[in-house]
């Protein structure tokens, strides 16, 4: 049996937000534990687009994924949280100082306040809409963790969302051909990232639909019917199917939580509904939510500023500026 844990703070999702919330947890004298079911840190990060680059942080015009999470354990590791990973959040309990969480293993963590920073819980890709399984890792593909599987291949991204429009741009420079399908005319897309496609030379094969993939044991093509047009069968030795994710929540569902959808419902505080159980990251929601993860990063300091002054009351929810404290190594 796993020792058990007692921490002030316990962060539930080891992805941006919760490592964010790690060091500021750690800046504001708290002893902090972060929990997550993936055996690694940086949550979707690591285990979806580690190479790919994000632009949207603050700051930073331009960072590699893996980068980014190394960056924020870096960041995190002068004030040594303690990590649980590969262990799942399974049951929330109610103690008289804060709250017991036992794991899948059977640990129980404790801890006066909870963050949780799970992002959109775990997650399995839409599949194509025709039969085409037995071409996974075979030439189809949903996430692409390495961009080298795609140097001088025919790439074929099917998809009209961020993530397809990434991947089309990323493969650019590496591939020896690039084509995006989607079912619509106008993408669901960052506008500047759209643009940035529409004038490359990535060919886009727009209100058409999948039919089959083509292949004698791995890919050699993908089928496609085009509003007006015949089929046409595209070159493709990796086909990216970028459709989206079903999401779940997992056991926290079942916690009795507010939850609206797949989300956590949290006030301006960060608070939950349940006393002392904060939400921060993509999990959460409430009105003009912007799911980024430069927006997680703000929550998360809210989060646990909150948290600070539910766990000891005589403290200041003002943080003080990080500039007057004095450095510890790195």
């Amino acid at each position: 049996m796993p020792d058990d844990i007692d921490v002030d703070l316990l962060l539930i999702g080891a992805g941006p937000a919760g490592l964010y919330g790690a060091y500021y947890a750690g800046f504001r004298g708290l002893r902090v534990a972060v929990l997550d079911a993936q055996p690694q840190l940086g949550g979707q990060v690591s285990a979806i687009y580690p190479e790919k680059n994000i632009y949207d942080v603050a700051g930073l015009p331009a960072i590699q994924g893996q980068t980014l999470i190394e960056s924020l354990a870096s960041q995190a590791a002068q004030f040594d949280p303690v990590y649980l990973l590969g262990e799942q959040a399974q049951e929330l309990r109610r103690r008289d100082a804060g709250w017991t969480v036992v794991t899948a293993v059977g640990r129980s963590i404790h801890a006066a306040a909870i963050v949780i920073t799970s992002g959109v819980g775990a997650v399995t890709p839409r599949q194509l809409p025709c039969s085409a399984e037995q071409y996974l890792d075979k030439g189809l593909r949903y996430f692409v963790p390495k961009l080298d599987v795609l140097d001088g291949k025919d790439v074929v991204i099917v998809g009209g969302g961020d993530s397809a429009v990434d991947w089309a741009l990323a493969a650019l420079p590496r591939s020896t051909s690039v084509t995006l399908v989607h079912r619509r005319q106008e993408f669901r897309a960052h506008e500047h990232s759209v643009r940035r496609l529409r004038a490359s030379s990535c060919r886009l094969v727009l209100d058409a639909t999948v039919t089959a993939v083509r292949g004698n044991g791995v890919v050699d093509g993908l089928e496609v019917l085009a509003k007006g047009a015949d089929p046409e069968v595209l070159p493709a030795q990796v086909i990216v199917a970028a459709l989206g994710f079903l999401m779940n929540l997992g056991p926290i569902k079942d916690w009795g939580l507010d939850l609206d959808g797949r989300s956590i419902r949290v006030d301006s505080s960060m608070r939950t509904n349940l006393p002392g159980v904060f939400a921060a990251g993509d999990v959460t929601a409430y009105p003009g939510k912007v799911k980024l993860i430069a927006v997680g990063f703000g929550e998360v300091a809210t989060a646990v500023n909150n948290a600070a002054v539910e766990i000891n009351p005589t403290s200041s929810l003002a943080p003080g500026h990080s500039s007057d404290a004095v450095p510890l190594p790195i």
